[in-house]
């Protein structure tokens, strides 16, 4: 079967694929958005940036920085160097840098929705450590380049594997240099993905320290979602003349008329598309969702999402198949692109895994196969939680993630710095 073929497998459920919900409808100038909702003023989209609408705000020191990558790509990055109440006197206690990687279809923003007392970049600041917010390229902040512009359709042309070899080590090298220390890391959804595929290939485990992986998303072979049996039905068509070869805009019409074409179908409930692609989350509050929808989604590169759906599609985590031969011969040396082997994660790398009963994307089945992976993992290196009640958005938006999840999170890193 060609690749396009292999295309009609869902490709809308690969448009929510590790994300935190959908797209708002644009089609026919429609006034009926996510959740029934109409569409918020941008409050946080500012060219000041997520600093000055989210984190100086709240009383905490931020910088605004730039990290180019070996490819060229310039990407923003936040610091939060320390917390809002610092003790003073007795010297400047050295404080452990962590890394925050976003889903696909979304930004560094998506950390700091809740009020501060409950997102997690700013609760890390507030135990001790040093805190840099990536944002993957094309997003928001980070549409820039060396000599690509956005317009062009070689600025995206990249699906993650450049992630894993350009974004992610261009973030791990620069937040070293600066603090000449050992790097925490936390990932959530395909921030997850490519940290294990960079662990599997070597990659960052010289400058890492540990590992946080919430929602983990490697394989997704059971992955569930009311709209995944009607858009593997509905999707017909070749995804360059629906979408566009470059640049995949979920805000941009070919999208949300698909989205909206799907909604007459029986069983789907176009009122609560956040249910209907995550699961049911549930611990997030209306007034977080209206920050969400303000600033969300984000661009990602049409290539990228391809190549989530070869993943959904073969069940197995492998760099990206252009389908001809010739072609992966030419990029791989040989006729299939080779997978990211997980096993040769280093068996002693610190990792902690949370993950959730009710998520749709990140299914139980999955993360299990993960898990079986990591078998041989030491048994002190490995520390792994089940939220029976949580879904894919409940563990970056969650009112209760402080006290479910963050403190977890918190007590493992601590653990490490005092080993």
């Amino acid at each position: 079967m060609s690749l396009l073929g292999l295309m009609h497998f869902a490709i809308f459920t690969v448009l929510c694929l590790l994300v935190l919900t959908c797209v708002p409808y644009q089609a026919e100038a429609s006034t009926r958005f996510f959740f029934g909702r109409k569409p918020h003023v941008d409050v946080f989209a500012s060219e000041d940036g997520i600093c000055a609408s989210s984190v100086l705000v709240h009383g905490y020191k931020c910088q605004e920085l730039e990290v180019t990558t070996e490819d060229g790509y310039i990407l923003s990055l936040q610091r939060i160097p320390e917390g809002r109440a610092q003790v003073s006197g007795g010297g400047k206690k050295q404080r452990q840098p962590v890394i925050l990687q976003h889903g696909v279809l979304v930004d560094g923003m998506t950390w700091l929705l809740n009020p501060p007392e409950q997102d997690l970049p700013l609760i890390l600041a507030d135990n001790g450590f040093d805190v840099w917010i990536a944002n993957t390229r094309g997003t928001r902040y980070s549409r820039r380049h060396t000599s690509l512009d956005p317009s062009s359709p070689a600025f995206w042309n990249w699906s993650f594997d450049e992630l894993i070899s350009y974004d992610l080590p261009a973030v791990f090298d620069y937040v070293f240099s600066k603090t000449g220390q050992k790097i925490n890391y936390v990932g959530h959804s395909l921030g997850t993905l490519i940290a294990l595929a960079s662990f599997s290939e070597g990659k960052l485990v010289n400058k890492l320290k540990s590992a946080a992986l919430l929602s983990p998303v490697a394989y997704l072979s059971h992955m569930h979602t009311q709209l995944a049996v009607v858009a593997a039905k509905s999707f017909v068509g070749e995804i360059t003349t629906l979408f566009g070869p470059a640049e995949f805009n979920p805000k941009g019409l070919p999208v949300g008329a698909f989205l909206k074409s799907l909604c007459v179908y029986p069983g789907i409930d176009c009122n609560d598309l956040l249910t209907a692609i995550t699961g049911a989350n549930c611990c997030i509050n209306s007034s977080t969702l209206d920050l969400f929808l303000s600033n969300e989604p984000q661009s990602t590169s049409t290539k990228n999402m391809v190549h989530l759906a070869q993943i959904v599609r073969r069940g197995v985590l492998a760099k990206f198949n252009y389908v001809r031969p010739r072609y992966n011969v030419m990029h791989y040396g040989e006729i299939y692109p080779p997978i990211y082997n997980l096993s040769n994660i280093p068996h002693d790398l610190p990792l902690f895994i949370s993950y959730g009963g009710q998520d749709a994307l990140s299914d139980v089945r999955d993360v299990e196969t993960l898990l079986d992976i990591l078998k041989l993992h030491d048994v002190d290196k490995l520390s792994v939680q089940f939220i029976k009640d949580y879904a894919h958005a409940d563990f970056i938006m969650g009112i209760n993630a402080k006290d479910i999840v963050y403190k977890n999170v918190i007590s493992f890193f601590s653990h490490q710095v005092s080993n």
